[in-house]
């Protein structure tokens, strides 16, 4: 029996101090509970025991009181690392929990009690691995190639799209969320046609097309289940509508938990309010925290609303509703756009907390922006790591124009989450390219550019400084701090020209005397050369020996040869190499999954299938993420969704590009069909309409400009630029408030 009985709701803002509630709760619940079970164990030892008879019957596992253990649940994979940090500092490790995200949880159990499925669904005894979305796009567009090349999961029109092009893309990425949406949100898949047929704010789908899309889901996820192979979307829709009502799984789950804890649910799929309440039937104490202004991931699977259904369940505790600049400044700010314009005649006053920056070009906006930075920072008004930009959309030309301008002034500058493919790095094309010269029949992958580039990244080595009397010299040879390449881009070229042997089977790097004019290499680029070549070399003599296990093996062999000795690397340029190998590990795990007696015949074709994907750009640098360094002096750099979900504050904000009109679309942090999952609209029963489409993107840019303000500590700078990078004149929804902001800048220091 359970010495806390009653759950707590925890409603309040953005840094209101919920999650402090949360720990302190947490601290006080397993102090209390392990007071009480230290005080049944000196119960039971001091007791006699009732007779001989009674105390072999018992079951000694059952009658020796346990440590209570908490189930810890957070939004997101830094917020949950974040949370177990103060949960260890305050509770000094005395406690037991297990931490994890909603998905995370559900990923974990579904692996865990794989064997039960096994045995419920009749599926193959195999163990289950984790698609990542790059290879689960391109199995699902393998298997779905009939409908595709038919033109049936085509809409609207039902035209035949081209094998490889953006817009079948398109559709198997929309057909796969689909999927992990309707999981999510505790929705059958069965029930698709008659969801889709209410999304007629979103396209006219017909009816032919929903079913389609219904039969290509449901042999997907069948095909993927016989082989062992979950997406998040399989693993949401086996976690509720099969292990969650199994009574075995049920037996397991309430012998681990006592409590359970989760933080920022307004951020939970549909499917962890199932989960709660089966624990809070069975007098499993629950904590919880709600933010109505939050909804971050709304749009991403996310039913805030059904979510708040739990507090009817638990004592309510409210906290205060707004911090930062949202406690001072003018309630219209926070309620902007209005509802209706007779509602807010007048533009909100301008206050000495928010300043404008407003060009013509947004090139100007983008230089004035990092100097108004630079020189905040040079007269010490404010840290650089005090400091946040955040945008609707950042675009590569942003991020590098500030990235550079503020390098430029000494100033660093890190981005949140950045998505930036892996293929963009050179140092990934130049072992792509390594991978094409060993293994045969990649010859068609291969140009004399990317070959160029290749010879100038690996030339970067310290024995292409500085040549070493032999290898075993080179080996111990230590890197200077800077280093350049012993073949520049220009003898790059000329190698390739000459020295590169095209061919569809078995491409060569010939000796460099190949070239008849060899002395205008020089000795420094030449001995390079013949090393990077005689390694390749040695690489394909072992493949036809078979000494070279999988293409893992030769790119790990190559990084030991070509990166390591530049030991340390930028953290920037590690992070690629890491995602790089993990992507390869996970790629050739599955493939050989697939292939049922893999051998050295079928390594060149996934040599090659790798190569393609990578270069489709669909695989983001992105590794399993090491903790940042908190005292890094650095400028943060964001979009909208990003920086909310980071949970940051900053004393100063620069909101980029206030604007443009993407300020009132969800964009990319908004899967395509996402309100139609959402319970309430489910329950409805009517089709979905454009006006309130738009009154969800009015709410969601309300709940943007509260929580964005509630991080920003002193000031905010709206920074505006006419025109966007196409030319077109910026008419945003915020617009009224930069310009209501315009007079008191000439009264500012800027």
């Amino acid at each position: 029996m359970t010495v806390v009985s009653a759950s707590l709701w925890i409603t309040g803002g953005s840094r209101s101090g919920k999650t402090a509630r949360l720990v302190e709760q947490f601290c006080l619940w397993s102090r209390s509970a392990t007071a009480h079970l230290s005080h049944l164990s000196e119960t039971q030892t001091t007791a006699p025991p009732e007779s001989a008879e009674s105390f072999n019957s018992a079951n000694p596992l059952k009658t020796q009181p346990t440590v209570p253990v908490t189930l810890i649940l957070a939004a997101n994979g830094a917020n949950k690392r974040d949370l177990v940090d103060r949960l260890t500092e305050a509770s000094r490790g005395q406690y037991p929990f297990d931490a994890t995200t909603p998905l995370g949880f559900f990923q974990a159990e579904t692996i865990l009690f794989w064997p039960l499925l096994i045995e419920r669904l009749d599926l193959r005894a195999k163990f289950p691995v984790r698609l990542r979305p790059e290879l689960e796009q391109e199995l699902a567009t393998e298997l779905w190639s009939p409908e595709l090349e038919t033109g049936k999961l085509a809409v609207p029109g039902g035209n035949p799209v081209r094998p490889g092009s953006p817009e079948e893309n398109r559709i198997v990425r929309r057909t796969l969320d689909l999927l992990q949406l309707a999981a999510l949100s505790g929705t059958p898949i069965e029930d698709l046609p008659s969801i889709l047929e209410q999304g007629q704010a979103f396209a006219d789908i017909p009816r032919a097309a929903g079913e389609c899309m219904t039969e290509v889901l449901l042999r997907w996820q069948d095909w993927c289940q016989q082989r062992g192979l979950l997406t998040y979307g399989i693993i949401a829709d086996l976690y509720w509508r099969h292990l969650l009502s199994d009574r075995t799984y049920q037996r397991h789950l309430l012998d681990r938990y006592q409590f359970v804890l989760a933080d920022d649910v307004d951020e939970y799929p549909a499917i962890a309010r199932h989960l709660f309440e089966f624990l809070l039937d069975r007098d499993v104490v629950g904590a919880f925290t709600y933010n109505p202004w939050g909804g971050v991931r709304l749009g991403l699977g996310a039913d805030p609303e059904y979510l708040a259904g739990l507090e009817s369940r638990c004592q309510s505790e409210e906290r205060p509703q707004k911090s930062g600049l949202a406690a001072t400044l003018d309630p219209l700010w926070l309620q902007w756009p209005p509802e209706t314009e007779a509602r807010f005649p007048e533009m909100p006053p301008p206050t000495s907390t928010v300043r404008t920056i407003q060009t013509v070009s947004r090139a100007e906006l983008l230089r004035r922006t990092a100097t108004t930075i630079a020189a905040a920072v040079k007269n010490r008004e404010v840290e650089p790591n005090q400091i946040a930009i955040v945008a609707p959309g950042l675009d590569p030309i942003a991020r590098y124009t500030l990235r550079e301008i503020l390098r430029y002034e000494g100033i660093a500058v890190e981005g949140v989450a950045e998505q930036r493919p892996l293929i963009g790095s050179p140092f990934v094309r130049s072992l792509l390219v390594l991978t094409a010269l060993v293994y045969p029949g990649s010859g068609r992958l291969l140009d004399r550019d990317a070959i160029a580039e290749m010879l100038a990244v690996l030339s970067h080595s310290p024995w292409g400084i500085t040549p070493a009397a032999s290898p075993s010299d080179a080996d111990r040879f230590t890197p200077p701090p800077r280093t350049r390449p012993a073949i520049d881009p220009v003898r790059a070229g000329l190698l390739a020209d000459r020295c590169f042997a095209p061919d569809p089977e078995n491409p060569q790097l010939l000796p460099a005397s190949a070239f008849p004019r060899q002395d205008r290499l020089g000795y420094r680029a030449t001995d390079a050369y013949d090393r990077i070549r005689r390694w390749v070399a040695n690489q394909q003599q072992q493949y036809r020996q078979n000494l070279l296990p999988s293409p893992v093996s030769l790119l790990d062999r190559a990084i030991q040869q070509f990166f390591i000795p530049r030991l340390p690397l930028p953290p920037d340029q590690l992070s690629v190499l890491r995602e790089l190998m993990e992507t390869a590990v996970h790629f050739w795990d599955v493939h050989s999954r697939l292939q049922p007696q893999p051998s050295g015949d079928s390594q060149p074709e996934t040599a090659r299938r790798f190569v393609q994907l990578l270069r489709r750009g669909v695989v983001a640098a992105n590794p399993y993420p090491a903790k940042a360094d908190p005292a890094t002096r650095a400028v943060t750099l964001a979009t909208i969704f990003q920086y909310r979900a980071s949970r940051g504050f900053h004393r100063w904000q620069f909101w980029l590009d206030v604007g443009s009109p993407l300020w009132l679309q969800g964009g990319a942090s908004t899967l395509w069909g996402a309100p139609l999952f959402l319970n309430a609209v489910r329950r409805r029963g009517r089709p979905w309409t454009v006006e309130e489409t738009m009154e969800a993107d009015r709410r969601r840019l309300q709940r943007i400009l509260l929580d964005l303000s509630s991080r920003t500590g002193d000031r905010l700078y709206l920074c505006h630029s006419e025109l966007a990078v196409s030319g077109q004149e910026q008419l945003g929804p915020l617009l009224p408030l930069v310009h209501a902001t315009l007079p008191h800048l000439e009264s500012s220091d800027f």
